[in-house]
């Protein structure tokens, strides 16, 4: 049973700058380790609070049915728990999360070592995405994933994946766009996002697709490692139709050249500050 009062201690620690940074550049949240205490060996993101007391309710439910879904199609998970704590300014979701090594997070690694090595990365990423995907079917209404590279940890030659927000289960189309403006750390795109609504929302279609999700695989390695492209598409190549076959035809598609990300995204980015760094 999480301490409540304890937890909320630890992150007021935080705001008061005693924590340890994970990373600074997340799309909702900038996560943090402490450096001690009773959640020394946890990961603690908080997010963005909302007047709707029924919209976190919801959030708090499909966070759970999420997490349960994706260990349900076999995705390894570390252990996550989502919490709504009560604030002076009202509650606010927080999740809790085993704490992996920081050695062994993916982006970090794919840029450092070697070709050979970091194949072997990708052969393990791959194998997470074709086990969702293969058993997604299982899963009812609308669910999707986003095994960005830099949402991935290897530990021991696994790939471990440890990205549940948002929760990508139970919202529309249209619901989850508003969700991604609703939760953004960053106020200008909180600003400015409403007026470019449209492709705000296309941002999620990449990952409620299969094929989609494994071309950003291969894409984002490109990207990282420029001079070893070749044999990542290579890769790719090879793997859809072994791994995934029901979405090979359009995986291959997508992978007949070095993918590259949406013009609108690159912008968002840029706009927002966002360098793709790791957003435990």
């Amino acid at each position: 049973m999480t301490d409540h009062a304890a937890l909320a201690d630890t992150i007021r620690r935080h705001q008061q700058g005693q924590g340890q940074p994970i990373s600074r550049l997340g799309y909702f949240c900038a996560p943090f380790r402490p450096v001690d205490g009773p959640f020394a060996d946890k990961v603690i993101k908080v997010y963005r609070g909302l007047p709707d007391g029924a919209a976190l309710e919801r959030l708090a439910q499909a966070h759970d049915a999420y997490v349960a879904a994706l260990e349900q199609t076999g995705v390894p998970l570390p252990k996550t728990e989502f919490l709504l704590m009560q604030t002076e300014t009202g509650r606010v979701p927080v999740i809790l999360q085993e704490a992996l090594p920081e050695t062994s997070l993916m982006r970090p690694r794919m840029q450092r070592e070697d070709l050979a090595s970091t194949l072997a990365m990708m052969e393990s990423a791959g194998q997470v995405i074709a086990q969702f995907w293969n058993n997604a079917d299982q899963i009812e209404g609308r669910v999707g994933f986003h095994p960005s590279i830099r949402n991935f940890a290897v530990v021991d030659g696994q790939a471990i994946f440890y990205d549940t927000f948002p929760p990508l289960i139970g919202y529309s189309r249209e619901e989850m766009g508003v969700l991604l403006l609703q939760f953004s750390e960053k106020r200008l795109m909180r600003w400015v996002g409403p007026l470019m609504k449209a492709k705000v929302t296309g941002i999620q279609d990449e990952w409620y697709s299969a094929p989609e999700t494994l071309v950003g695989l291969v894409g984002s390695a490109c990207r990282l490692r420029p001079e070893h492209a070749g044999a990542y598409l290579d890769w790719g190549r090879e793997f859809a139709p072994r791994a995934m076959p029901r979405f090979a035809e359009e995986a291959l598609e997508g992978l007949s050249q070095p993918p590259r990300l949406p013009g609108y995204w690159t912008g968002f980015r840029k706009l927002l500050g966002l360098q793709g760094e790791p957003n435990l």
